[in-house]
C-alpha cells in the first residue's frame, strides 16, 4: 500500500510539509467560548485565489501548532472548509483540504465505536476520551470546485469526523459530559500557556525551516 495519499490519491513520494505551508502565513487560532466556533459555517461558493490563499495559510498555521486537522472557523473564518495532514493506524499518511465538507452518514453495520485520546486546537493543552466511528467517509470539493470523496479509517476517520464537526460549529467538547467538560476546562487551564508557548518557538523554527537560503532546522 502507498504510504502517502494527497487528496485520497496515491502519490510516490511528498515533502514533510505540504507545499500550500510555503505560500501561507500564520493565522491567530480562536479558542472554545468565541462565538465563530458555535455556529454552523457558511457554505464556500467562491472557488478562487481568495480561497487558495485560505487554504495556504490554514496549512501553515497547522503545523505551526502541531495538529493534525484544522477548520476555517479555527481561524476565524466562517466557511465550512478544512485541511488535514494526518496518520492512520496503519500508518499511512493522509494530506488535503475539503471545501464544503458532507460527513456521510455509516449504517451500524459498517462500523464500530472507539473510546480514544482527542484534543482540539481550540482548546489548547486538554485531551480527553471522545468516542467516534472508526470509519468515516467525508464528501466536498477541492480549491478548484471538484468533487472529491476521502475515506478514513482508525485515527484518520477520528480526524475527519472532528473537522467535520467544527464545520457544523461544535466542538469535542460538545460531545463529553459536564463533568468530563470540567475537567477539558481545567486541563486547558493548566496547560494553555505552554501549548502557546510552544507554538510561537514553532513559528521562529518554521521561518527558517520555509525560507530557501536559511539554515537547515
Amino acid at each position: 500500500m502507498p504510504s502517502v495519499f494527497v487528496q485520497g490519491r496515491p502519490v510516490e513520494s511528498y515533502p514533510p510539509l505540504a507545499p500550500e505551508a510555503r505560500r501561507g502565513s500564520v493565522r491567530r487560532i480562536t479558542e472554545t467560548g468565541e462565538a465563530v466556533l458555535h455556529k454552523p459555517c457558511r457554505d464556500v461558493t467562491e472557488f478562487g485565489p481568495d480561497l487558495a490563499a485560505l487554504i495556504d495559510d490554514m496549512f501553515l498555521t497547522m503545523y505551526i501548532a502541531d495538529g493534525a486537522g484544522l477548520a476555517a472557523n479555527q481561524v476565524g473564518v466562517d466557511l465550512r472548509l478544512f485541511v488535514y495532514d494526518c496518520p492512520d493506524d496503519d500508518g499511512v499518511r493522509h494530506v488535503g483540504h475539503i471545501v464544503n465538507p458532507v460527513l456521510e452518514p455509516l449504517e451500524a453495520s459498517q462500523r464500530r465505536l472507539l473510546d480514544d485520546s482527542e484534543g482540539c486546537l481550540s482548546v489548547p493543552g486538554a485531551v480527553m476520551d471522545v468516542p467516534r466511528p472508526d470509519r468515516a467517509v467525508v464528501r466536498g470539493f477541492d480549491k478548484d470546485g471538484e468533487p472529491v470523496v476521502i475515506e478514513g479509517t482508525g485515527y484518520f476517520a477520528r480526524c475527519l469526523a472532528h473537522e467535520a464537526d467544527h464545520c457544523a460549529g461544535r466542538v469535542y467538547l460538545d460531545r463529553l459530559s459536564d463533568r468530563e467538560r470540567q475537567e477539558a476546562v481545567r486541563q486547558m487551564a493548566d496547560r494553555r500557556d505552554e501549548v502557546l508557548a510552544r507554538r510561537a518557538a514553532n513559528i521562529e523554527a518554521a521561518k527558517r525551516l520555509l525560507t530557501p537560503s536559511g539554515p537547515p532546522c
